[in-house]
């Protein structure tokens, strides 16, 4: 004990934020994940999240059934340090709710086996031409060609995502709300004018 609270004094308060994070989220992907717990955890975030995880028609909640299992994970460790914010998350990853990476772990892997929506954003109309040019440029090389995301690489799937949803998230991002995002990554989304970023909102919804 005397120990780490040693190195907790010599290490700066960012950098020893840094750590912990890393500690639960390498714990929880390294965790064999409980299904009977996670479903219980669950039964909490249903209540924004909807039974199936398919968040809110308004994109107020986004849909998160069939999101690949390391990026729920981080992003419920990011929300737990302070690296995302959203007070309805920061108050259901604190310890009170999630004790142990090993519970982050259980209800990321109960959800990653939700079935990712297989119908498009129903509240829009007609694919956005404009919208596929810009992903094809912009996101596809990260995110996939059908924004199918990647497991491995902790890259979120996008494809079929709520509109209004992914809207506030890039200006969430340029505005400098969303800090567990890389600085390459806020550069390039600040490129984007607001057209583009409608268009490749609206593309993505309805993929």
């Amino acid at each position: 004990m005397g120990t780490v609270v040693l190195m907790a004094a010599s290490i700066p308060a960012v950098a020893w934020a840094y750590s912990l994070a890393r500690y639960d989220y390498d714990a929880a992907i390294r965790s064999k994940p409980n299904l009977e717990h996670g479903t219980e955890l669950f039964r909490t975030c249903a209540a924004c999240h909807g039974p199936d995880g398919d968040g809110t028609d308004d994109g107020g909640v986004p849909r998160i059934g069939g999101q690949h299992f390391r990026v729920l994970a981080k992003q419920l460790v990011d929300y737990r340090h302070a690296k995302r914010w959203d007070i309805r998350m920061e108050r259901i990853t604190d310890r009170h709710f999630l004790a142990d990476p090993q519970g982050i772990a259980d209800v990321a892997a109960y959800v990653s086996q939700l079935p990712w929506p297989a119908r498009p954003d129903a509240s829009r109309a007609q694919p956005s031409e404009p919208g596929a040019a810009v992903y094809g440029a912009r996101c596809q090389s990260c995110h996939g060609p059908t924004g199918e995301g990647n497991d491995r690489e902790t890259v979120p799937r996008l494809a079929g995502q709520r509109y209004e949803y992914l809207v506030r998230q890039i200006y969430d991002a340029v505005d400098g709300r969303r800090p567990n995002l890389s600085h390459s990554h806020v550069r390039l989304l600040a490129h984007l004018d607001r057209d583009e970023i409608l268009d490749v909102a609206d593309f993505l919804s309805r993929s």
